[in-house]
């Protein structure tokens, strides 16, 4: 079995492929001083309660854009399940020409997103993952990462809001029934979800301009389906995205 790890700066993404087939899938907390042991204890466990033994894994692919903790997942993989994991960075063949001015810039979870995204649904396509930030990624029809625009996440703007205005409160980040709210809540969560709609459907119709006319756009994330119900312009959801692109990179490799 493949376990697949994407390494956020907000939440760590883990996935289990059996061949091609997702067996399991799981979200934790990115905590940049816990050590290898301790992601191990919380991985361990959670593989358990999914009848899958460490003896089971025998292959592990990382992407990560927190540099810290890379280390930390090469070193659990290699002492609990006994392999040496790929890590997603330069000299690893990816199937994804990177097309901007500086491809070392360029997040390993993007590369992923876009072979995933040429490979299940083709090209050209406009890749949007609600993460720490919210991102917007071109992919030609060739499949070739062409570059996109990068946005603070929807989370980082609540979250700002509520640091840096004494009278507003932490929202849940669902949609209100109006655009226009009738109490603090429901405007803070019209603002922010409606907002979000706005800026993405903006953006999706520039970038579709550029690229010469109709590309597909699936959106990933945690909170891709709460802005994708709200919008038409998304024609899909994977939030597994990550995930499948990083076992398409590692089957690539072997």
């Amino acid at each position: 079995m493949l376990l697949a790890i994407d390494v956020g700066n907000t939440n760590i993404a883990l996935g289990v492929f059996e061949g091609e087939k997702m067996r399991a899938t799981w979200n934790i907390a990115t905590d940049i001083h816990k050590t290898s042991d301790e992601y191990a204890v919380l991985l361990l466990s959670l593989l358990s309660r999914q009848n899958i033994t460490s003896s089971d894994i025998d292959a592990a692919v990382i992407c990560s854009v927190v540099p810290p903790l890379e280390p930390v997942f090469e070193e659990l993989s290699k002492c609990y399940f006994g392999i040496s994991p790929l890590v997603v960075g330069p000299g690893v063949k990816t199937g994804v020409r990177i097309c901007t001015d500086n491809p070392r810039e360029t997040g390993a979870d993007r590369v992923a997103n876009t072979a995933a995204a040429h490979r299940l649904y083709g090209g050209p396509a406009i890749v949007i993952d609600f993460g720490t930030a919210t991102t917007l990624d071109a992919v030609s029809e060739e499949g070739d990462y062409l570059g996109g625009a990068i946005a603070p996440g929807i989370g980082i703007a609540s979250e700002a809001l509520f640091e840096r205005a004494s009278k507003l409160p932490r929202i849940e980040l669902v949609a209100p029934p109006h655009a226009i709210g009738t109490d603090t809540v429901t405007a803070m969560q019209s603002g922010l979800i409606f907002g979000y709609v706005g800026l993405i459907e903006s953006l999706v119709h520039r970038i579709q301009q550029e690229l010469g006319g109709k590309a597909r756009v699936i959106a990933t994330g945690g909170l891709a389906d709460i802005i994708a119900k709200e919008t038409k312009i998304v024609d899909a959801v994977n939030p597994h995205l990550t995930l499948e692109g990083l076992r398409l990179i590692y089957d690539m490799n072997r």
